[in-house]
């Protein structure tokens, strides 16, 4: 069976190297004989070390030795940009396919070396049809392909999210989950809207999951509110998942955003931004509410049709339930199997 060797040099743990785990452990279950480049001392590594039949090679990141690390695979599936050098590398000197996974919706950069790689890529994917346009504007004759990304089927302690739910006070609980840099998730958003409710609709509360450069910032501009909580970074996000009663995501650009299949596996409404590929996975309306953003009165306004209509909430919680399960990670890996057949066929 052909070796895939799969590469994420990406510092830190976000939605992208989650995917990229997702999909490597459910190769691994299907028994494809696998390894993973990635960057040393970053949390990927240690993630992906109880995988079986998985053989990681940890680098320090720059492309000679990233390069070497991918002899002797058949194909490269290259997960994010800082990896594209080494595989295209290795494709002038050994010949081995490489496909790459675009996950963000800025960029690429315009330059001659990134049409380059892009073209000679043997197959490109991208997670929305948003992604793509980015892509066409690099190069309108580059062709690729949707596969979205997958929900990571988290779980929850039932007894962990009442004790949440208790601890934060609220009737109505209003959850994000994100790294905070409100240039790219819009945190700032979510304080504006908590401040424009603190008085009218003092039962609804909100809580911002996880942690980032922006957070002094954010907790700075929160100061005397009662209504809004930092959570800070945690292992159980499925435990503030099922706490919540809403899943708010203004983001001011998004590729996708794969904590929003997340949020609607455990079945909540989602107030979003109409931003980037989220209208593609959040139908307005249907999935919950979209709204431009900085319209702190549209995110709010939205919260308080939720908060108003319980019967609303269940009904779209419920639909979302569904909808998640076309996101399942068995499907997602069973697309890319398919690629990869298709690439470099047995």
């Amino acid at each position: 069976m052909t070796l895939v060797a799969h590469i994420n040099l990406a510092r830190g743990f976000r939605g992208g190297e989650r995917q990229t785990e997702l999909l490597v452990r459910g190769l691994a279950t299907r028994g494809w004989r696998q390894r993973a480049v990635v960057r040393r001392d970053e949390p990927l590594a240690a993630r992906l070390a109880d995988v079986p039949d998985l053989d990681v090679v940890a680098v320090a990141g720059g492309v000679l030795q990233s390069w070497r690390a991918l002899r002797g695979a058949g194909l490269i599936h290259v997960h994010e940009a800082r990896a594209l050098r080494a595989a295209w590398l290795q494709a002038l000197t050994s010949g081995v396919p490489y496909l790459v996974t675009r996950r963000v919706q800025q960029g690429p950069s315009h330059h001659v070396l990134n049409r380059l790689m892009y073209r000679r890529a043997a197959g490109v994917v991208v997670l929305s049809q948003a992604i793509g346009a980015s892509l066409h504007a690099l190069d309108p004759g580059l062709s690729w392909q949707v596969i979205p990304s997958a929900h990571a089927e988290m779980q929850a302690d039932p007894a962990r999210s009442v004790a949440l739910r208790a601890r934060f006070g609220a009737t109505l609980l209003v959850g994000h989950v994100g790294a905070l840099v409100d240039a790219h998730k819009g945190q700032r958003q979510i304080v504006a809207v908590a401040r424009e409710l603190v008085r009218t609709a003092p039962d609804v509360g909100f809580v911002l999951v996880g942690s980032g450069r922006d957070e002094a910032m954010l907790r700075e501009t929160a100061a005397g509110l009662p209504n809004l909580h930092f959570a800070g970074e945690v292992s159980e996000v499925g435990d503030y998942l099922a706490a919540f009663d809403v899943f708010l995501y203004p983001s001011r650009h998004e590729g996708l955003g794969s904590v929003l299949l997340d949020a609607m596996a455990f079945g909540l409404p989602v107030v979003a931004t109409r931003v980037g590929g989220i209208p593609e996975v959040v139908p307005d309306g249907e999935a919950g509410f979209l709204c431009a953003v900085d319209d702190i009165a549209a995110l709010a306004g939205s919260i308080m049709a939720l908060r108003a209509d319980p019967g609303l909430r269940g009904r779209i919680g419920a639909a979302n339930r569904e909808r998640a399960a076309h996101y399942a990670p068995q499907a997602m890996t069973q697309r890319y199997i398919d690629l990869y057949r298709e690439l470099v066929p047995a």
